[in-house]
């Protein structure tokens, strides 16, 4: 009997202290943290809400808890030289020496994810959901090796969740769409193609921060609100792929997938010290993506570094027919970008950015690689009616959607109703911006012809310079020109360019003509070996 007493209570021990956190999470009181906020002077750093009211996060390893307790802390720390902040060659490298597999990698990740998401003190709110068959998955995977180390086979990859995996509901962040299981979104199933294992989804700016107005960036119902791992409640997270950037810059994964119609790439990027690629308008698919804008809507790769985005980025992009923007473009060629380097590439930069040091600093740094700059003034350009774009889209598309994956509302109208059930849950910064959507009142020959005036003001506000000084790039900060390039269909590499005095880290963003990522992870790889500016949040 004492015997069967000591087992149980080992058994005890080990279920709480095995994975050094514990088994479950409960919500504790935020009001502290959320008067607090209130004194950012970043309106959007107010919030009203941190932790989600909806209890997901004890769902995320429900299926998965035995297979983390059997994994120590020791093992955990004995492997940390091999994954954190390591790119995918160097992490394939190891496995293909015996010192690592995919299964530790999986444990590994999930290990890191548990210890700091369930830690009153360190969450980051970065994850919705968790593909309970990861591990098995993993274990399947290393039944065989990758031909090369630029492969995915075995890389684990986080989704932001609006975009469909069949294996886990794709929620938009809205509790709506809580039960939305769909069929796979045809960037999921390129990169299955080419190995890759779906670890889950992550946080967002609930409908992809086309919901509520002034509301903070990262926030949605069903994940609460994101937070900045290298400024925890202080600096922004960015958004939309709030969770995607955050994720990644905590080394929760290998790589993540974003999406951006107008800068939700490139934001949470700069904000999470990561690199982070835009690319152009049918370079990567849209279809099965919860969508703000067919016009511009785009998925695109965040990683840690520009290897691993080119890998990202040729793996998944391809002609869809269920795209209808889709188009054949020139394979992304890795030789190309590792043997790259800046010496006689022109670029373009903003003479209103001069004098911010870290932006100078960086223009000096390119200038003394061999890169010749070109300073210049952008001319004025008529961008009036850019909203009108993602209002018209958002109402004819959602449908589209929901009708593709049999969910049951017809529209923006039917979520808004549905969440004045419960709007203090549902909805507690409000549904400003769809409840515009719904009163929108433009025609399609309007529209029409705002699309085409911006696209071609878009071109023209990079082009004057691009063409004149026969450039290869210009140089801009964060996000800074997103709807710009958006609305030119031009492609943005964003890359750590350093921290300012508190820390907040700030990105330099290269812009080039459509259809030139290679270009830019050419520039972009040459940049970073050269400056290696990242800095680990932990």
């Amino acid at each position: 009997m004492k015997i069967m007493k000591k087992t149980i209570l080992f058994l005890f021990i080990a279920v709480f202290i095995g994975c050094n956190n514990p088994i479950s999470w409960k919500n504790y009181d935020e009001s502290d943290e959320i008067r607090l906020s209130k004194s950012n002077d970043n309106k959007r750093m107010q919030f009203k809400l941190i932790q989600s009211k909806y209890d997901v996060k004890n769902d995320w390893f429900k299926n998965i808890n035995k297979d983390l307790i059997e994994f120590s802390e020791k093992e955990y720390n004995f492997l940390k030289p091999l994954i954190i902040e390591r790119s995918i060659p160097k992490i394939q490298t190891s496995i293909l020496d015996g010192k690592l597999t995919y299964e530790k990698l999986v444990l590994f990740y999930l290990y890191r994810i548990k210890s700091i998401e369930f830690n009153k003190n360190q969450y980051l709110n970065s994850i919705i959901s968790i593909n309970q068959n990861i591990i098995k998955e993993a274990r399947e995977k290393d039944k065989t090796k990758p031909e090369s180390i630029y492969s995915l086979h075995g890389i684990p990859v986080l989704l932001k969740d609006n975009i469909n995996y069949e294996g886990l509901a794709t929620t938009a962040g809205s509790f709506a769409l809580n039960n939305n299981i769909s069929k796979n979104a045809f960037v999921v199933d390129k990169l299955k193609e080419n190995g890759a294992l779906i670890l889950g989804k992550t946080n967002l700016s609930e409908w992809a921060y086309y919901f509520c107005n002034n509301c903070p960036s990262g926030y949605s119902a069903l994940g609460g609100q994101t937070l900045n791992p290298y400024g925890r409640k202080i600096f922004d997270s960015g958004g939309s792929s709030s969770g995607s950037g955050v994720a990644i810059s905590a080394n929760f994964s290998s790589v993540s997938l974003g999406s951006e119609t107008s800068g939700s790439i490139l934001s949470p990027s700069s904000a999470n010290s990561i690199v982070g690629l835009k690319p152009t308008i049918g370079l990567v698919s849209r279809s099965g993506i919860v969508p703000i804008s067919s016009t511009l809507d785009t998925s695109g790769p965040m990683t840690k570094n520009v290897i691993d985005n080119a890998i990202v980025l040729k793996a998944i992009s391809g002609f869809d027919l269920n795209d209808f923007m889709s188009v054949n473009s020139t394979d992304i060629d890795l030789e190309s970008i590792l043997d790259s380097s800046l010496k006689g590439k022109r670029f373009g930069v903003f003479n209103e950015f001069l004098n911010d040091s870290l932006y100078s600093n960086a223009i000096n740094k390119i200038e003394k690689l061999g890169g010749t700059i070109v300073k210049f003034n952008p001319p004025q350009i008529n961008f009036n009616g850019f909203r009108k774009i993602l209002d018209y889209d958002m109402k004819n598309d959602l449908p589209i959607y929901f009708k593709n994956n049999n969910i049951s509302f017809k529209g923006v109208r039917d979520i808004v109703e549905f969440n004045k059930e419960d709007s203090l849950n549902r909805a507690p910064y409000g549904q400003g911006i769809f409840e515009s959507i719904i009163s929108d009142s433009t025609k399609f020959e309007e529209i029409s012809s705002i699309k085409t005036r911006i696209k071609i003001e878009g071109k023209k506000y990079f082009n004057t310079a691009i063409k004149k000084h026969k450039l290869d790039a210009i140089i801009s900060i964060n996000n800074y020109h997103a709807g710009y390039a958006a609305g030119a269909y031009y492609p943005c590499l964003t890359i750590p360019m350093g921290y300012n005095k508190n820390g907040k880290p700030f990105n330099l963003t290269f812009i080039s003509e459509s259809f030139t990522e290679n270009k830019l992870l050419q520039i972009g790889y040459a940049f970073e070996k050269e400056t290696g500016l990242r800095v680990n949040p932990f």
